[in-house]
């Protein structure tokens, strides 16, 4: 008997199923914003964040993120002398980090109040209604 049990089960795992396709998923077109917030310092930026998502939920909006973003890194290689030593070099870099909030269905309020917000120098906000 166990040996029947071993073939019939290797007949069901032989037989694939088909696999159940699923419909795209069709968003209704909901108003949005959407803030991209770029900092050298990854410290400062979830500060300025952590402040943004605190003035949205004051009031009493949906907020979706933060949505850390990759980052950015530019390289830069400079000689370390003018003429003699070519092979002396050194190595530079600036990492840029980014952060992605989205808030469903903005009021004039919350629009008002973020942009009346001050943050710390060094932090870029990006906003866009879509």
């Amino acid at each position: 008997m166990a040996e029947a049990t071993k073939a019939e089960t290797t007949k069901k795992a032989a037989v694939k199923k088909p696999k159940a396709v699923k419909a795209p998923k069709v968003e209704a077109s909901v108003p949005r914003l959407r803030i991209r917030v770029r900092a050298y310092e990854n410290k400062v930026l979830d500060a300025s964040v952590k402040q943004i998502i605190d003035t949205a939920l004051r009031y009493d909006v949906v907020v979706v993120g933060p949505v850390p973003l990759p980052t950015e890194i530019k390289k830069y290689t400079v000689n370390r002398s003018a003429f003699v030593y070519k092979n002396a070099r050194e190595q530079f870099e600036m990492r840029v980090h980014k952060r992605l909030i989205d808030i469903l269905n903005p009021n004039a309020k919350i629009i008002e109040a973020l942009t009346n917000m001050s943050l710390p120098s060094g932090v870029n906000i990006d906003v866009k209604m879509i």
